[in-house]
């Protein structure tokens, strides 16, 4: 219940701050994100890894990996880098964002697979989640597309990682199934964390705060 519940509830707290704190620090935002993605890229090798690895054939691991991260980077041409923060306004586009909305609705799939196993992957996902929907519903609340639109997408949005995590226990996959998509999701992970984490500072340079935040979330993954 919590792998369903979880992912929902992060995209309506993100909602939330958009809606509540409309004016938020572009800054804050940026040291989150740090902070979500080494907390991802850690509870993903602490947790994730290991259990991959102790399951499937090595080759075979390292085949599925960078599969997920060329899927990811796929996925990207069309999100333009939104699952990892960015989202450039548009002001006079008033067009559905269909490829946008696809490849996030894929990419947020997918990072269900796991959850139903490892509590640490869920809430790494969680925080993943936060600033990605602060980021997504700001962008479509600026944007000349139609309120109902605007929610549809936001539904949609919020219900797709829940799907996965339902799908990936209703449906009698076999185990070496699951582990080879969590392999995938793997390299996913990797992609979207490596990126924050060298993208989430001006000029891509690190600072003492985003380094403390990367130390923060790294040491939080190993012990929770």
């Amino acid at each position: 219940m919590i792998s369903f519940l979880a992912p929902i509830l992060a995209v309506l707290f993100g909602i939330a701050i958009v809606l509540l704190y409309s004016k938020s620090n572009p800054l804050n935002l940026k040291l989150f994100l740090a902070f979500s993605g080494a907390f991802l890229l850690s509870t993903t090798i602490f947790e994730l890894l290991p259990e991959v690895y102790s399951n499937l054939e090595t080759k075979k691991i390292g085949v599925f990996i960078m599969g997920g991260i060329l899927l990811q980077i796929l996925l990207e041409f069309y999100s333009k880098g939104a699952e990892h923060g960015h989202l450039h306004q548009q002001d006079s586009n008033t067009k559905f964002p269909w490829f946008l909305f696809i490849s996030l609705g894929i990419h947020a799939f997918f990072e269900g697979f796991p959850l139903k196993d490892y509590n640490n992957i869920i809430i790494g996902v969680v925080i993943h989640k936060i600033p990605i929907a602060v980021l997504i519903t700001t962008y479509l609340l600026k944007s000349k597309l139609p309120k109902l639109q605007v929610a549809l997408f936001l539904i949609v949005f919020t219900l797709m990682t829940p799907l996965g995590a339902v799908s990936s226990e209703l449906f009698n996959i076999p185990p070496t199934v699951i582990y080879s998509i969590n392999a995938v999701v793997i390299g996913m992970f990797f992609h979207i964390s490596t990126i924050i984490l060298f993208e989430s500072s001006e000029g891509h340079h690190f600072n003492l705060n985003k380094i403390l935040m990367i130390i923060g979330a790294v040491v939080l993954a190993y012990f929770i």
